[in-house]
């Protein structure tokens, strides 16, 4: 099958076809969503090696449970030992051995087809088209914070980053109720953000006063973010990490000390609530796709988004 394969570098190839394991669907992946992570990968993040890609949305072509067969699907992309204390409580996301798909360990969704469990399957909504369903992985991950945290109606949240996660997370903490601010440099996304009732600023032309928000969120991708996160938020407030990055961040610890931060580092989130937002259409992705690249064009997908200051960028297998 033909795939995107990273190994020092990003090419594109004919690799084997998935085996699908005791338990596990192979997908037939009809479109897949390329993000940060997967750009960091390319920088060395998680040393990952092999084919990249965790946001996808297939069809199951192979399976042990005939519910699935034919099923519009996408899936959780950690894949824990269903044995240890912390796939006991649920939270599967932090087994010890897990595997993530695209990133540790475990063949992602660039690819013509994917094998994955069918415990981590989820049924996508007739509702949903093929290009929203993708959105699914990143919009849990947004998600992920309200899970974390409870969130008071009113709560005034400053999330710093424009770009698609945080366009997601500023959409799924006014759907909660809070007060939400995006703060970017990017006047298309910034404007886009404006329709949905989020307040916006400009940080490239204007410097928001210290301490002012109780919750800030770093949606940068990028390790100055958390300095500026910490800068922003209250004594005794809250900052939530959602940036993934090659390298370390650099920032002052003694703002966490003296002033009482909390520091909250979010990662993956539950795929339920995702699909639900997607299906009520509480939370808007379609203007966030920015193009659309066929799979034996994705290196020139990759370019694009170096070169271009694109929201998100898909690959259609269909």
């Amino acid at each position: 099958m033909k795939s995107l394969y990273f190994d020092k570098e990003l090419t594109l190839r004919e690799v084997p076809m998935p085996t699908r394991a005791p338990g596990e669907a192979l997908i037939k992946v009809l479109m897949a969503g390329i993000c940060g992570t997967d750009r960091e990968i390319l920088k060395g993040y998680s040393a990952f090696r092999g084919i990249p890609g965790h946001e996808f949305v297939g069809r199951v072509v192979e399976c042990e449970d005939p519910k699935w067969m034919g099923k519009r699907v996408v899936g959780e992309i950690n894949i824990a030992c269903g044995h240890c204390s912390w796939c006991a409580r649920g939270l599967g996301r932090h087994c010890p051995t897990r595997t993530v798909m695209g990133i540790v360990n475990r063949p992602g969704a660039f690819a013509e087809y994917v094998a994955l469990p069918e415990a981590n399957l989820y049924a996508v909504p007739d509702l949903v088209t093929d290009q929203a369903a993708v959105f699914t992985e990143p919009l849990a991950a947004a998600c992920e914070i309200l899970e974390q945290l409870t969130i008071s109606p009113g709560t005034r949240v400053a999330v710093i980053g424009d770009g698609r996660l945080g366009l997601l997370v500023a959409q799924v903490l006014k759907q909660a109720g809070a007060e939400v601010t995006l703060i970017g440099r990017h006047g298309s996304k910034m404007n886009l953000a404006k329709t949905w009732g989020i307040h916006v600023f400009n940080d490239g032309t204007q410097e928001f006063a210290a301490s002012s928000f109780p919750l800030t969120v770093d949606a940068t991708g990028s390790p100055g973010g958390l300095s500026e996160a910490l800068r922003l938020v209250e004594p005794r407030g809250t900052v939530v990490m959602k940036s993934t990055f090659h390298g370390a961040a650099n920032f002052d610890a003694t703002k966490l000390v003296v002033d009482e931060v909390t520091l909250l580092g979010s990662r993956c989130g539950l795929f339920a609530p995702a699909l639900d937002l997607l299906k009520l259409r509480r939370v808007t992705v379609q203007p966030l796709i920015t193009k659309t690249f066929p799979l034996n064009q994705g290196l020139e997908a990759f370019e694009y988004l170096n070169q271009n200051s694109a929201l998100k960028v898909l690959l259609d297998m269909r």
